[in-house]
């Protein structure tokens, strides 16, 4: 893994990894009353509008959008529609710091991802027992849901994982956008991603039928858009520019604490001791992934 993350970079990804740990707080909120293909809509929606204005047409970026609309049509699903549908299906049925945990093994799929389809992020030792050790946690999480004996069904336990391939697949794809600024790749995204999702949620969940949401979970369709959305991809393609795919990814080790943390503060949610054991491999997995500790440790012995 490559050496660009200084202090600035760090902090970003600090400050990004509470945002989006809030995500996941903010969603089990809403999913309670708004289904989830609308809740993907609204967010993506809002986000892209909000972005818009933000950028008021600086960037050159309806130059690059017309140019590019293939691209970030496909960014847009892999990144957005995709993941955000798979991870609000299955926070109808699973809680906001477990969606996390388990969304946490991003970065080992972006790297075995990352090793086939990029020349300058190949496997290393250290990475394929980052991944062992990280892909063993996610086994441990899900495992009660494949022998029938957890709270939760396998198939919400499976959600979050396949929504985490598709930010895996997302963040090396996202590569090709280096040199557009941070601003446009998250509008042009969103704005694709909303126009994806616009006819699933008309056809599937027909939203003029629902009834209004309450108060409650209107303001987390703000924050879940307007912060964890429209302010979170912009955190995230300006790390991804300065520190790689992979590192980018790294984002998620920093998540599950965020979410937990809210998740039991205010939605009376605990976690088992096997996802606590889950967590701490997916953890110590990321860890080994990054390879700063061990290089430190060896730096002092």
């Amino acid at each position: 893994m490559d050496s660009r993350m200084n202090a600035w970079t760090w902090s970003l990804l600090v400050l990004l990894g509470l945002i989006w740990g809030a995500s996941f707080f903010f969603a089990r909120i809403a999913v309670q009353h708004v289904p989830p293909l609308t809740l993907v809509f609204l967010r993506l929606l809002i986000a892209a509008l909000a972005l818009h204005i933000y950028i008021a047409g600086r960037f050159d970026i309806y130059s690059i959008l017309k140019v590019r609309w293939r691209e970030f049509l496909i960014l847009g699903l892999i990144n957005n529609a995709l993941p955000h549908a798979l991870i609000f299906f299955g926070q109808t049925r699973i809680g906001a710091g477990l969606a996390a945990i388990l969304n946490a093994t991003t970065p080992i799929w972006t790297v075995l991802i990352a090793n086939y389809f990029t020349s300058d992020e190949k496997l290393s030792s250290a990475k394929i027992a980052g991944c062992l050790v990280g892909l063993a946690g996610t086994i441990v999480l899900i495992g009660p849901g494949i022998s029938a004996g957890g709270e939760a069904p396998l198939w919400a336990l499976l959600l979050p994982v396949l929504a985490a391939i598709s930010y895996g697949f997302a963040a090396t794809y996202g590569k090709r956008f280096k040199n557009v600024p941070a601003p446009v790749t998250a509008a042009g995204q969103l704005t694709a991603s909303s126009l994806i999702a616009l006819p699933l949620s008309l056809l599937w969940d027909r939203p003029w039928t629902l009834a209004a949401p309450p108060l409650d979970a209107l303001f987390a369709i703000l924050a879940l858009a307007l912060l964890s959305t429209a302010f979170g991809y912009i955190l995230y393609f300006r790390i991804m520019a300065a520190a790689g795919a992979t590192n980018a990814s790294l984002v998620t080790l920093l998540v599950p604490p965020s979410a937990i943390l809210l998740g039991v503060l205010f939605l009376g949610e605990r976690l088992t001791s096997g996802e606590f054991a889950g967590m701490a491999l997916i953890g110590f997995g990321l860890v080994i992934l990054d390879g700063r500790a061990y290089r430190l440790l060896a730096k002092t012995t």
